[in-house]
């Protein structure tokens, strides 16, 4: 569970008259911040961690198709078992990591281990696919090679782990595992890919692949890896920040590593929020904690003061305890992210997760 320490707000609400830029490579013009989400924000309960119910044959897997076209279908999603259900496991995933160091030893299981290995692989065509020469800032073509040979190998990939009686389950796994890393088409990557996966992670989780012993290893292990993978794609191919909120977004590409690093640090006796600010913690803790890793990542990739490029995280680094960051992340990548139309229009729905 998590509780919340006070009645204030977790974290600052942007100036109402703030215009933020864009990240785009070609100007565009500013859009005022809408200081409602954020309200929005603020008044809406933290989410709660629920059990995942495994399905049991006859099993009726199916294409995922998209869904959300608006705000009520949008509301429909969220008051939904399965809308409930999704945030509760992202909640679990993020509570498993409690106190827990990136290198502390925990449970693995065959498929975590073989999840991990499929992570690896994917790392390496990286290695094989170099970037073209380009004089543009953002989207190297060669990405699209690598997508088109990810997209190609992913149902033998999922076979890697799948037992035989769940073979036919990868008719409605794959959509959700070949869009966790982008667009080949737009060349971006943002929260809605990310979120894709943590979907994809949801469907293992429905099947019994992924078993609640395996939710630290889930976060250590296969999320970490795929954030190396994702780093590696943002670098080598330069993926344009997809729907990026300019410096009033928490960053331009993720959100739930800070969900998962934020819980990492609750209740640490010395490390604290603030500490985001002093270089030799951050050089010394960023393989340990993922929200570490997150801000030396920015802190590398971005020029000038950081309170000016990443002014919300600045400002996070000013709230007292690691558990009202991790209440208030939660609460926010709902807001944000899971209830932003734009982005969750995007989002499959099929047998595992249903619409209806």
């Amino acid at each position: 569970m998590q509780p919340e320490d006070s009645k204030s707000p977790e974290f600052p609400i942007p100036p109402p008259n703030f215009r933020a830029p864009t990240h785009r490579p070609t100007p565009a013009a500013s859009i005022p911040v809408d200081v409602r989400p954020s309200q929005s924000m603020i008044l809406s309960p933290v989410p709660q961690p629920q059990r995942v119910s495994v399905v049991s044959p006859p099993y009726h897997f199916q294409v995922p198709s998209k869904r959300i076209r608006s705000p009520d279908d949008l509301r429909h999603f969220h008051d939904s078992d399965s809308g409930r259900n999704f945030i509760g496991f992202i909640v679990a995933l993020s509570e498993s990591t409690r106190g827990r160091k990136i290198s502390d030893p925990c449970y693995a299981s065959d498929t975590v281990n073989s999840i991990v290995s499929i992570l690896d692989t994917l790392i390496q065509w990286v290695d094989d696919i170099p970037p073209a020469r380009m004089a543009s800032r953002y989207g190297n073509l060669s990405y699209r090679t690598w997508h088109a040979r990810m997209v190609e190998n992913s149902d033998s990939l999922m076979l890697r782990f799948l037992p035989e009686d769940l073979h036919s389950a990868t008719v409605e796994l794959v959509p959700y595992f070949t869009d966790s890393f982008g667009n080949s088409t737009r060349i971006d990557y943002g929260t809605g890919h990310e979120t894709q996966f943590a979907a994809w992670l949801y469907c293992l989780a429905k099947l019994g692949t992924i078993k609640e012993e395996d939710y630290p290893a889930v976060v250590v292990r296969v999320f970490v890896k795929y954030l190396e993978l994702m780093r590696k794609l943002q670098l080598v191919y330069c993926l344009e920040p997809a729907g990026s909120h300019g410096v009033w977004g928490l960053d331009d590409y993720h959100f739930l590593s800070f969900v998962f690093g934020s819980s990492q640090l609750i209740d640490h006796k010395y490390l604290k929020p603030k500490s985001i600010h002093t270089q030799n913690i951050l050089d010394s803790f960023s393989n340990e904690y993922l929200y570490f890793s997150c801000i030396s990542f920015i802190k590398k990739v971005k020029k000038g003061p950081f309170s000016e490029h990443s002014p919300l995280l600045d400002d996070i680094s000013g709230v007292p305890t690691w558990n009202k960051v991790n209440s208030g992340l939660l609460k926010m990548y709902k807001v944000e992210v899971l209830e932003k139309v734009p982005i969750m229009q995007h989002f499959l729905f099929g047998w595992l997760i249903k619409w209806n």
